[in-house]
């Protein structure tokens, strides 16, 4: 039994839709693999840049990044694990001075300020600590480190799976670099950090390359001396 003609208007609109699905198939793999393939192409370049706490090379600070803090001030397991590695870099002479850098956007919310008064407990001179408070992406910290901080060499302490990120960031914001893992226990929803990260990577390689200053900059504050009153452009 033969089928029916289709009208040649029906047989261009499915030639279209095939083509149409295919073209959108293209895009997919494209947006999937790049940022993939990129992930690995950088965790495969700063896998020597990192260490487990273990021959860490000496850097005058450690730069401690920013998760979540719950109520009362105190610590995600993530970020109670950061600031504990920062601490004993401290206490082991590795580092001399810790800058703590999160989120505060919000006046309920104080990232910097959970891990500085966490440290302090621990024994850390308040003096050899510094709350950046603005740091609320790996790039705002990276930033500020660099340009507003005047840091040029440093010890970046966060998990296994941010690492690679937080090196090519700092790295590639001029900053002397070298990661220290931080992880201390299995975390829970570890397989999300690492899809995110996939593609954090890849936009944070997009911001490198365009060198933009975060919405927050500031005044230029070296460490160990008073804040200047010369201002860093931003948005």
């Amino acid at each position: 039994m033969s089928h029916p003609a289709y009208p040649r208007t029906i047989v261009l609109v499915i030639s279209l839709l095939r083509k149409g699905c295919l073209n959108l198939l293209a895009i997919v793999v494209i947006v999937v693999a790049v940022p993939l393939i990129w992930r690995v192409v950088v965790k495969v370049y700063f896998h020597s840049a990192i260490y487990d706490q273990t021959n860490v090379p000496e850097k005058p600070v450690a730069l401690v990044f920013g998760a979540a803090v719950y109520e009362h001030g105190r610590l995600s397991p993530i970020l109670r694990d950061r600031v504990d590695t920062a601490v004993s870099l401290y206490q082991e002479g590795i580092v001399d001075r810790i800058i703590m850098s999160g989120d505060n956007r919000a006046s309920n919310y104080d990232e910097p300020g959970a891990m500085v008064s966490y440290a302090i407990e621990k024994g850390v001179d308040p003096d050899d600590i510094t709350a950046d408070r603005a740091g609320q992406r790996t790039y705002d910290t990276c930033y500020r480190a660099n340009y507003v901080f005047k840091i040029n060499q440093a010890i970046l302490v966060t998990q296994a799976f941010h690492l690679p990120r937080a090196l090519m960031t700092c790295q590639g914001l001029g900053i002397d670099a070298v990661g220290v893992i931080a992880d201390q226990r299995s975390y829970r929803g570890a397989t999300w950090y690492e899809v995110r990260e996939t593609a954090a990577t890849f936009i944070a390689a997009l911001d490198v390359a365009r060198r933009k200053p975060p919405p927050i900059v500031g005044a230029i504050e070296v460490l160990n001396s008073q804040p200047s009153t010369q201002l860093v452009g931003g948005d």
